[in-house]
């Protein structure tokens, strides 16, 4: 089963930075951004990161709360969510739980190799727990402020 637009976010629980348990229920009642990255302090992943948290208030003031989701330890995401000072609250799934229920787990290319990773992928979920947008294969720059467009043009 493949989450898509139209669907609802089946149920789940996941560690989260913060002693967050994160499950499907909050990810109602407001809008959100789950936003999955392959890994943790890579130039990539830390640049979308910085630039979420950059626009975060933005997002809160618009009723939107922002997850990050990668297969990284909870260690390595509180490192990461420290380090850059970040807002909201990165869910770890080393099980890739949430990863095979949004379909965001592709084969690349990494140096001439096949290799099982992450692809960037953002969801954007109504306050219902619909799935209202999806971006997939995302590339970096002007990321989260089409993400942010996106909700205002919803709100």
């Amino acid at each position: 089963m493949s989450i898509d637009i139209g669907s609802t976010v089946p149920a789940f629980e996941l560690q989260a930075t913060g002693g967050h348990q994160i499950t499907q229920a909050d990810l109602t009642g407001q809008y959100t951004v789950l936003y999955f990255y392959p890994k943790d302090s890579t130039p990539g992943c830390t640049t979308e990161s910085q630039d979420f948290t950059r626009l975060h208030s933005e997002f809160q003031a618009l009723n939107c709360q922002i997850f990050g989701v990668s297969r990284d330890s909870l260690k390595s995401h509180d490192n990461f969510k420290t380090k850059y000072e970040m807002p909201f609250e990165l869910i770890s799934d080393p099980d890739e739980t949430l990863c095979t229920l949004f379909d965001v787990m592709k084969l690349k290319n990494m140096y001439g190799k096949q290799v099982r990773g992450v692809e960037r992928s953002t969801f954007l979920i109504d306050p219902n727990g619909v799935v209202v947008e999806a971006w997939r294969k995302v590339k970096v720059p002007e990321h989260a402020e089409t993400v942010l467009e996106s909700l205002k043009s919803r709100t």
